[in-house]
């Protein structure tokens, strides 16, 4: 049965934040009999797909799990292609986002990002950081249960230091010390390629969210793939613990 997408008009107000994990890559170029590279090649594509679709709905933030810290694990010549192509993007296409009104920002540990990668990321979210279309986060070398154990560490040493009573602890504290302190909560995660888990990504962050999960690959992943999920999050009653009506 063919998708009928409403109006503008006629749609509700779209999810504040969406967050993607963006998976199939490596799957698609198999497919295709290409290189993995190239499926990272159609990736990268897909984000600029995805955010300019993201502020054509009217979205404020959009997340994209990009790299996660056990993707280290994947073969060295394929880590160096992502890692070229990290570097083109934040050459080549940071002043569009700049021009387009988009906040760049990157969470998730820096150490082992080369320290030009690190430098092009500094410029460019202090170059877009008066944005205000939408906030685009990219989260690279990123793990959620680093994250958590990471701001459970600050809080321990503001306690000992005295900056923090321990009857003070609460989650808003927590939340205050994770990489996305001042970006709401996802209101949608979207999965590609068939697989339903979320792989370490925002655990604290998506308690609330609505999960939706396609089969379609990253590189495929269009506009209407982007807008479906959106209904789809449309149609489900979000009640936070509370009984329906």
């Amino acid at each position: 049965m063919k998708t009928v997408f409403l109006k503008k008009k006629d749609l509700p107000p779209p999810p504040e934040h969406v967050a993607i994990i963006m998976d199939g890559n490596g799957r698609w170029a198999i497919g295709q009999g290409l290189p993995r590279t190239v499926g990272h090649q159609r990736g990268a594509e897909a984000v600029k797909n995805a955010v300019k679709t993201a502020i054509s709905m009217g979205i404020g933030y959009l997340t994209l799990f990009g790299f996660s810290s056990e993707n280290w694990k994947r073969p060295e010549t394929e880590i160096k292609d992502l890692m070229g192509l990290l570097r083109f993007y934040l050459e080549k296409e940071i002043d569009e986002l700049n021009r387009e009104g988009v906040r760049f920002r990157v969470i998730g540990e820096r150490d082992r990002l080369g320290r030009d990668i690190v430098s092009l990321i500094e410029d460019a979210e202090e170059v877009t950081a008066a944005n205000t279309r939408l906030t685009l986060t990219i989260a690279l070398n990123y793990g959620a249960r680093a994250e958590i154990t990471s701001s459970v560490r600050r809080i321990a040493e503001d306690v000992q230091s005295g900056r923090l009573n321990v009857e003070d602890i609460d989650e808003d504290e927590v939340a205050a010390r994770l990489f996305t302190a001042g970006t709401p909560d996802p209101d949608l995660l979207i999965r590609t390629s068939g697989e339903k888990r979320i792989s370490n990504f925002l655990l604290w962050q998506l308690a609330y969210a609505e999960l939706v999960f396609t089969d379609t690959l990253w590189p495929e992943f269009s506009a209407e793939d982007f807008e479906s999920a959106v209904m789809e999050f449309h149609g489900r009653e979000r009640r936070y613990g509370a009984t329906g009506g």
